[in-house]
C-alpha cells in the first residue's frame, strides 16, 4: 500500500496543501464574525465585507480541492485494489470481495475523513491559541477537559481493535456463506456480524457519553468564567463562546478519528498478510 501512495505523493501533497489553506481560513471565520458585530455596532460595514470575502475564498479553495481529489483517489483505488487482489489466491473469492471493500474504506478515509481530521487538528490548535489570548482560565480548563476525553479513548483502544478484528474475520466469510444457499449458515453469519457491530456500538456509546459529560461541564464553566471576567466587548465575548464550542467539537471529533485509525490499522495489517 505504501508504494501505491508514494506513486501519487505529489498529488497528495498538493491536496494536503489545499486542505491546510482551507482550514486556516475557516479558523478565522468566528474572529471575523466578532469584528463584523463590533463594526456594525459602530455603524460600519467593513467587517461584514471582509467576512464575505473570507467566505468566498473558502468556496473557491474548498470546491477546487474536492474537484481535484475525487479524481486522484479514484486512480489510487484502482491501483491499490488491483495490487491487493493479485496477492490473494484465485479461489478465495470471499476474501477478495471483503478485502476490496476494506480497500474502499481506506480510500474513503483518505478522501473524506483525512481532510476533516487535518481541518480539526488545525482548528483545534488555532482555537487553543485564540482562547488562551482571550481568557487564560478557559484555556486551562479546556486542557484538562481534553486530557480526560483522550484518556477515555486511550484506555479502550485494545478493546476497539479486538472487536474490529472479530468483525472483519466474519466479514471475510460473507461471499462463501452466501454462495452456500444455506439459510441456517446465512442467519448465523448475519447474527455474528451484528453481534460484533453492536459490541462496537456499545463501546462507542460509553466513550461518547462520558466525553460529552466532561465537555458540557467545560462549556458551562467557560460561560461562567467569560462573563465573570467583566469589561469584555460583546463581539469579543461572542467570539470566545463560538471558539469554545468549536474547541468542543474538535475534542469530540478527534477520538472518533482515532477509532477509525485503529480500524484502518487492523485492515492495513490484514491486507499486507498476503
Amino acid at each position: 500500500m505504501r508504494s501505491v501512495l508514494l506513486e501519487f505523493k505529489w498529488q497528495l501533497i498538493f491536496i494536503f496543501f489545499l486542505i491546510l489553506v482551507e482550514s486556516a481560513i475557516e479558523l478565522l471565520i468566528p474572529l471575523f464574525i466578532g469584528f463584523a458585530i463590533d463594526n456594525v455596532l459602530e455603524g460600519s460595514y467593513r467587517g461584514a465585507i471582509q467576512l464575505g470575502v473570507l467566505g468566498t475564498f473558502i468556496i473557491l479553495i474548498g470546491g477546487g480541492r474536492r474537484f481535484f481529489d475525487s479524481r486522484i483517489y479514484a486512480r489510487i483505488y484502482r491501483r491499490l485494489g488491483n495490487e491487493t487482489l493479485l496477492k490473494i489466491e484465485k479461489d478465495l473469492t470471499s476474501v477478495k470481495t471483503a478485502r476490496l471493500g476494506m480497500v474502499n474504506e481506506i480510500i474513503e478515509f483518505l478522501e473524506n475523513s483525512l481532510p476533516a481530521l487535518i481541518s480539526t487538528i488545525i482548528g483545534m490548535i488555532g482555537v487553543v491559541i485564540i482562547i488562551a489570548s482571550l481568557n487564560l482560565n478557559v484555556f486551562l480548563l479546556g486542557l484538562v477537559a481534553t486530557f480526560l476525553v483522550f484518556l477515555i479513548y486511550f484506555l479502550t483502544r485494545t478493546k476497539t481493535t479486538s472487536l474490529n478484528s472479530a468483525y472483519n474475520n466474519e466479514f471475510e466469510k460473507q461471499v462463501d456463506v452466501i454462495t452456500t444457499n444455506d439459510d441456517i449458515m446465512l442467519a448465523l453469519h448475519l447474527k455474528n456480524m451484528m453481534k460484533w457491530n453492536i459490541k462496537l456500538s456499545n463501546l462507542e456509546v460509553f466513550n461518547f457519553s462520558m466525553s460529552w459529560l466532561i465537555l458540557m461541564a467545560f462549556l458551562v464553566l467557560s460561560l461562567v468564567f467569560s462573563v465573570s471576567a467583566g469589561n469584555v466587548a460583546y463581539g469579543a465575548l461572542f467570539s470566545l463562546i463560538i471558539y469554545v464550542f468549536q474547541y468542543i467539537e474538535s475534542v469530540i471529533a478527534l477520538p472518533v478519528f482515532y477509532q477509525n485509525w485503529l480500524r484502518l490499522k487492523e485492515i492495513k495489517e490484514r491486507l499486507e498478510k498476503w
